[in-house]
């Protein structure tokens, strides 16, 4: 039990006076890139999925794919 108690101390400890938190600003920033980030990502893969993706069912553009397997299918 005593080094379970010596344990939370020394935790607690070190999150009080030893550890460096990002301040409100910092997080934000941070914030903000993670989800700019995050929705370029996502319009990439919407992208290739667009192009290259075989959809039979979608009547804008059936995808680069669909077409190389009509020519060889």
């Amino acid at each position: 039990m005593d080094k379970l108690k010596l344990y939370l101390t020394e935790s607690y400890d070190e999150l009080m006076h030893k550890v460096t938190w990002p301040t409100w600003e910092e997080v934000l920033a941070t914030g903000r890139i993670v989800l700019i980030a995050s929705i370029m990502f996502a319009f990439v893969v919407f992208l290739m999925d667009f192009v290259f993706g075989a959809n039979p069912e979608n009547p804008i553009f059936k995808g680069v794919l669909y077409y190389v397997y009509q020519i060889f299918g």
